[in-house]
């Protein structure tokens, strides 16, 4: 039987150390790499090959969320599972929107963990019962008030670059009063506009009017 090929992306070498070490007991499974950055992982997947990416969020630089977007944008086949401490509904909703296929907490009993690689490896959705059920209820009051706020989910970095786009300023011109390259900002507004579910630059302005981000009479920063 063919092992499931196993790549862990998390910055704390003990706890990737126990993750190893763990998985390896299980015969099906076969830890082939590991990495501490989101910029390390997208490296690494323009050679190496898996079944499952175990993913924390929390990592420095890229957080989990963007490093599920770029993995898609860059059509890189690998079935992602979210192993995390954040155990949050706005976390759950913004990992399955994003494309991950599993949620689980960094709590959970090895068992559980061992239950969620299987099932992500054969392409299905794995969420155990409390997570399905924030889901659910999620679902059932889709008109409700208590609704998460998808620009919580937004960095401290896109939050700058969303304000200076909003208030006018080109791809060229946020790049230079930032340091970054035109395409760095061009990437940093695919993952505002994913994140807010917004899919023109016209809806981005008018969440931003209604946040009172943007002031009305449009001036340029200075």
């Amino acid at each position: 039987m063919q092992k499931i090929k196993i790549i862990l992306a998390d910055d704390h070498a003990i706890l990737r150390t126990g993750l190893k070490l763990m998985l390896s007991c299980d015969n099906s499974i076969d830890v082939i790499s590991e990495v501490s950055s989101g910029e390390e992982l997208l490296k690494l997947l323009q050679d190496v090959k898996a079944d499952v990416l175990i993913l924390d969020l929390s990592l420095p630089g890229m957080n989990g969320i963007d490093v599920i977007y770029e993995i898609k944008n860059r059509g890189y086949l690998i079935n992602i599972l979210v192993l995390t401490m954040h155990t949050e509904e706005q976390y759950i909703k913004a990992v399955m929107k994003a494309g991950a296929l599993g949620y689980v907490s960094k709590s959970a009993f090895d068992t559980e963990l061992l239950t969620a690689v299987k099932t992500v490896a054969e392409g299905k959705i794995y969420l155990n019962s409390d997570h399905a059920l924030l889901m659910v209820n999620t679902l059932l009051n889709n008109n409700s008030n208590k609704e998460c706020d998808p620009y919580t989910l937004l960095s401290s970095r896109e939050r700058e670059v969303m304000r200076l786009l909003v208030h006018g300023y080109s791809l060229a011109d946020i790049g230079k009063l930032l340091c970054l390259s035109i395409k760095t900002i061009d990437t940093h507004k695919t993952r505002i506009m994913n994140k807010l579910g917004i899919t023109k630059k016209n809806e981005l302005v008018q969440y931003a009017l209604d946040r009172g981000i943007l002031v009305q009479n449009n001036e340029k920063i200075t």
